[in-house]
């Protein structure tokens, strides 16, 4: 129902679809809804610019050698730790039609904490009846909040012990929320609601 609300909507602002490439354009953004989603892999992840599979032998924050990686501690000293991750995200049509969309808005949740937001503003085609197609999103946050917050630090450490392969890590899930928009006659309209999927945080995802 929301989706025919959307697109309704979509024609009131383009004049009611007055341009065949606006129809075409609202049909290709209606099918990449119906698309499925999963996080194939992550080719890397960074805090404070070291690859996190230098902590694979810690077991809590407190076992993070600061005096090792004086890059973290001015990290923390300055409240700015980067955390830089690349997620390859697959998408597979099942549908007849074509997908297609511009921009993306995306979150990304650890726990129902939100750690990353953003857009991606590039062409996401997804033919059907075709192998899923892999979308690279660089994802970037400061990860002091998440390592000073007694809430969210715990999971946070469990995350990067999962990602390096620690046997007895806890385990946590990425939830991600992304809603397609467009630009309609110099106006953005949103996809209503957000397409949401979760993945398990696993050592197998990240890529050797």
């Amino acid at each position: 129902m929301k989706k025919n609300i959307w697109v309704l909507v979509l024609m009131i602002v383009a004049g009611v679809a007055s341009s065949c490439g606006v129809g075409r354009q609202v049909a290709d953004a209606k099918t990449f809804g119906d698309c499925k989603y999963d996080i194939a892999s992550v080719d890397s992840v960074y805090l404070a610019g070291i690859d996190i599979r230098e902590f694979r032998n810690i077991r809590s924050f407190s076992d993070f050698d600061l005096a090792k990686y004086p890059g973290l501690a001015m990290g923390l000293l300055r409240k700015n730790v980067p955390l830089d991750i690349r997620v390859n995200i697959d998408i597979t049509n099942p549908t007849k039609n074509r997908a297609a969309i511009n921009q993306l808005e995306y979150k990304v949740l650890l726990t129902n904490n939100e750690i990353f937001n953003g857009f991606l503003s590039q062409l996401i085609e997804v033919m059907p009846g075709t192998s899923p197609t892999r979308v690279p999103v660089r994802l970037n946050t400061n990860a002091y909040q998440l390592l000073s917050n007694d809430k969210t630090r715990d999971e946070f450490v469990n995350m990067i012990l999962a990602l390096t392969g620690k046997a007895d890590a806890k385990p946590t899930k990425f939830q991600v929320k992304i809603r397609p928009t467009l630009d309609v006659a110099g106006k953005q309209v949103n996809y209503p609601g957000y397409i949401t999927f979760e993945k398990e945080i696993t050592s197998k995802m990240l890529a050797r």
